[in-house]
C-alpha cells in the first residue's frame, strides 16, 4: 500500500520508521516532514491544518491510507476531508477529536460514559476561576480548554500563579488533584471496537527530579514492570470501551488512537486527559517494541476491520529528548548537529530539525529523540543515554533520570 503521514515532529518520525520496515508499504510519503524523515520517505512542502490541501496531496499521490500524526490537523478536520475524497485515513473526525481539541467537551463524555476521572469545574471569568480553586484546593490544576501542544496545563501551590494561567486562557477546566504516578494507554480503534498496546510513561517536566515547566513530554519508557495486574484490562472496560461507546452514540464513531493519559490514585485509576493522536515521546518507545507490522494496523483501524490485539516484541525500551537551548520558554534554532548516528543497540529519532544544506540544524523545542532499546529497562537507559552522549547539539539540555 501507498502511505502518506501527516506532520513533521519526532511522533512522525517514528510512524515513519515502522511504516517503512512494514513490507506491505510499498511507497511512503509525509509532509510536512523533517530531516530524519526524509531519509525514509519522500517530502512534500503542505500546510497541515489545511485539510483540502492535505486531501489534494493525497489524491494525487493517489495514496491508500493517510496517517494523521498531531492533533491541530484532526482538530481542523483533516481527517474528514481525506475520506470525503474516497481515502482511507488513521485519524478521527473533527468532531471526534475535540475529546482532545476541548477540556471540556472531555469531561462531558466522561461523566455521560460514567468514566473516572478528577471532579471538575469549566470557568470562563476570573470569578469563576477564583471560586473553583478554592472549592478544590492545592496542588491547584488549570488547564487550557483548548490545543497547547501539551503545554497548557499548569499544577502549582501558588493560588496567584493559578490564577494567572486561569486568567490568560479564554476559557479553562479547573480540577481536583489526583495523586499518584502517571501513565499511559494507547488504544487503537476502528469506529466500533479497541485494542490496546503497552503501557508506557512519559516524564513532563523539564528537569530533573521533575522539576521545573511542563513540556511536552522529555522521555518515556515501555514496559512498566512495577505497573498492576490487570491495569491495561481494567482502563479498557472502565474508560476506553465507555468512551468511544459514548461517541458512538453522539453519532462519532471513533477511528484512530486513543491516547488515555492515566492517574493511579488511591482509589483506583483515573483519567487526567485524552489526546487524540500518539503520544510523543512515548509513540517512539511503543514502536520500537511494536513486532506486528505498523501499517496493517493502521489501515485496519481506517477501514473497520481491527482484529487481534497487537505483539509486542521482549524486552524494554527507553527515550531521552535533546531540547534545545532555552526550552520549553523561546527554543533557539538554527544550531548544527552531529553524532546522529545509531549505534548497535540505539537510534535518533528526529523532532525539530531542518537540513541546512549538508548540514542538520535545531528547528523546534524538542529538536531529538533518542531510542534505546535492550532486555531489560536498566540496559535500554544505558544504550539510549550512550547515544545520547555522542550528540552534539549547541546549549541543549536533557534529563539524566529518564526510566530511573
Amino acid at each position: 500500500m501507498r502511505v502518506l503521514v501527516i506532520g513533521s515532529g519526532g511522533r512522525e518520525h517514528a510512524l515513519c520508521r515502522s511504516l517503512k520496515l512494514d513490507p506491505q508499504v510499498s511507497e511512503l510519503h509525509c509532509a510536512p516532514g523533517n530531516a530524519g524523515i526524509e531519509e525514509v520517505a519522500t517530502v512534500h512542502p503542505v500546510d497541515p491544518v489545511d485539510p483540502p490541501a492535505v486531501a489534494q496531496l493525497a489524491t494525487r499521490l493517489r495514496v491508500d491510507l493517510v496517517v494523521v500524526g498531531p492533533e491541530a490537523p484532526l482538530v481542523a478536520g483533516v481527517a474528514d476531508a481525506v475520506r470525503e475524497a474516497g481515502i482511507a485515513c488513521f485519524g478521527p473526525s473533527g468532531e471526534a477529536a475535540m475529546i482532545e481539541g476541548s477540556k471540556a467537551f472531555a469531561k462531558e463524555i466522561m461523566r455521560a460514559g460514567d468514566v473516572p476521572t478528577a471532579r471538575a469545574r469549566v470557568c470562563t471569568t476570573e470569578e469563576e476561576a477564583a471560586a473553583a480553586l478554592d472549592e478544590f484546593g492545592a496542588p491547584y490544576v488549570v488547564k487550557d480548554d483548548g490545543l497547547a501542544a501539551g503545554k497548557g496545563v499548569v499544577v502549582t501551590g501558588d493560588r496567584d500563579k493559578a490564577l494567572a494561567h486561569a486568567r490568560a486562557c479564554e476559557r479553562v477546566v479547573i480540577e481536583e488533584f489526583l495523586d499518584g504516578p502517571e501513565v499511559s494507554l494507547f488504544a487503537l480503534c476502528d469506529g466500533s471496537t479497541a485494542v490496546p498496546l503497552q503501557l508506557a510513561q512519559d516524564f513532563k517536566r523539564a528537569y530533573d527530579g521533575d522539576q521545573g515547566p511542563n513540556t511536552g513530554g522529555m522521555g518515556a519508557y515501555t514496559p512498566l514492570p512495577w505497573a498492576p495486574d490487570g491495569l491495561t484490562e481494567q482502563v479498557m472496560r472502565e474508560v476506553v470501551h465507555p468512551t468511544i461507546g459514548e461517541l458512538s452514540r453522539r453519532g462519532l464513531p471513533y477511528q484512530g488512537v486513543l491516547f488515555v493519559g492515566l492517574a493511579l490514585t488511591s482509589k483506583g485509576p483515573k483519567v487526567v486527559e485524552f489526546n487524540a493522536r500518539f503520544g510523543d515521546p512515548e509513540t517512539q518507545v511503543l514502536l520500537d517494541r511494536l513486532e506486528t507490522p505498523l501499517g496493517g494496523l493502521l489501515m485496519a483501524c481506517a477501514t473497520g476491520e481491527l482484529g487481534l490485539d497487537p505483539v509486542f516484541k521482549d524486552g524494554s525500551a527507553v527515550t531521552v529528548v535533546v531540547a534545545a537551548e532555552n526550552y520549553p520558554d523561546t527554543p533557539v534554532k538554527g544550531d548544527v548537529i552531529t553524532g546522529l548516528e545509531p549505534t548497535g543497540n540505539a537510534y535518533v529519532i528526529h523532532a525539530g530539525t531542518r537540513r541546512d544544506g549538508d548540514r542538520v540544524v535545531s528547528n523546534g523545542g524538542r529538536v531529538l529523540t533518542v531510542v534505546g532499546h535492550g532486555p531489560d529497562q536498566e540496559s535500554a537507559r544505558r544504550n539510549a543515554y550512550d547515544l545520547v552522549g555522542r550528540i552534539e547539539l549547541r546549549g541543549s539540555h536533557h534529563r539524566t533520570d529518564i526510566a530511573r
